[in-house]
């Protein structure tokens, strides 16, 4: 079987909720990932056998086929199709493993992987929150309640709860580790980290106001933060741990990678800058929800054959500061090794733009500090998780 390699990979910086990104279309902005992932690779855009990207909330102006869309909002031709991918959180991250399959089944050569969510413009939950009250019914069927009878809704919040209970943690801790990734990301910025992977893009205003200005840096960042202003910000609910300090911040985003095989490095004559290892994604209890990249960190490893201590970075996606706290404690890694540039919790989660986000960034980390392999996890919707592990070249 063929192997499947990434040739380019790239992001925007994220915008805040209502900031610098959230006056474009979301077609439109993943068109300019999609046209610097083109200009990286040198790739004559009609090579490209096919766009897949994630997106979770697809209703609105992330509807009818995002992917279709944003091809057509590029300079890619016509010929060259889309499609749009669900996993929830891992959206984009499932898109890479089916541009990966596809390149090494052979029935395609060059495949870009992407994601998009604008938050801003297409708030999260819109298309499950429209359809309930227009009266078009609930996502949870009978069948489902049946099999659930003590849920109401599969809440990321109540998981989130749940994970700090059932490893110990406390606010304390969650504050803490929210510091620490609002730190590496300011560390990692004023070192000019990020500055090779970020496609600069003009910032446009919610109300259309075009800024002139090229948006560079993660807005998210809270480049005056401490942790007396992390752990004075009230939790969700009463008596919990989470709050919005110490979870995910709406995001604003694009990301994508291009996927190759043998063929593909060699019609576009180009180094590869990393081989996809190993892919893993698992089902697992919807109801704690975001305990999934434990149990799939521990499948990837085994199927590989691989050792925690073979794998030089991690990517766990910063859900929430309980996701990455309780995956620390249930494998034993070293802290000194995740999340190295930060996550989502400084830098922003776009949704079904994380997973290339994140890979992106763990491929330009491994490059930066001389790694071999990386492996990247994410929780999602649902109590999915995938696995990603990619060997630097």
């Amino acid at each position: 079987m063929a192997e499947a390699y990434i040739v380019a990979a790239a992001r925007t910086a994220g915008g805040r909720k209502g900031g610098r990104l959230s006056g474009w279309h979301p077609a439109d902005l993943s068109a300019q990932v999609l046209n610097a992932l083109l200009d990286r690779s040198g790739a004559d855009p009609a090579v490209v056998d096919d766009v897949i990207m994630g997106c979770v909330t697809q209703t609105g102006e992330q509807a009818f086929n995002i992917a279709r869309n944003a091809v057509l909002a590029s300079r890619l031709p016509e010929s060259v199709p889309g499609t749009s991918v669900d996993r929830q959180c891992g959206s984009s991250q499932q898109a890479l493993h089916f541009a990966a399959q596809a390149v090494m089944s052979g029935s395609m050569d060059v495949v870009i992987a992407a994601g998009v969510e604008s938050m801003s413009r297409v708030p999260m939950g819109t298309n499950v929150v429209l359809p309930q009250k227009a009266g078009m019914g609930h996502y949870m069927s009978p069948a489902i309640r049946e099999r659930y009878p003590d849920v109401q809704e599969f809440s990321q919040f109540v998981g989130a709860e749940m994970l700090v209970s059932k490893y110990g943690l406390d606010k304390d801790q969650l504050d803490a580790y929210a510091l620490s990734s609002q730190q590496r990301a300011i560390e990692a910025t004023r070192a000019g980290r990020f500055a090779d992977e970020i496609v600069p893009v003009e910032a446009i205003l919610h109300d259309g106001t075009r800024t002139g200005e090229l948006h560079t840096v993660d807005e998210g960042i809270r480049f005056d933060t401490s942790l007396e202003a992390i752990q004075g910000v009230q939790p969700l609910r009463e008596g919990g741990s989470i709050s919005a300090a110490n979870a995910s911040q709406i995001c604003d985003g694009a990301a994508g990678v291009m996927v190759v095989n043998e063929r593909g490095l060699k019609a576009l004559g180009v180094e590869p800058l990393a081989r996809i290892h190993h892919m893993t994604v698992i089902g697992h209890d919807p109801v704690i929800m975001l305990e999934a990249p434990i149990p799939a960190t521990e499948q990837a490893l085994k199927k590989a054959g691989m050792k925690l201590d073979d794998i030089d970075l991690f990517e766990v996606n910063e859900a929430f500061a309980s996701v990455p706290l309780a995956w620390l404690q249930a494998t034993g890694a070293d802290r000194e090794r995740l999340n190295v540039n930060g996550g989502a919790i400084a830098l922003g989660h776009p949704l079904g733009g994380s997973g290339a986000k994140l890979m992106t960034t763990l491929i330009n980390a491994l490059r930066q500090r001389d790694g071999r392999y990386g492996l990247q996890t994410m929780c999602e919707g649902g109590g999915l998780a995938n696995v990603t592990i990619v060997e630097r070249l």
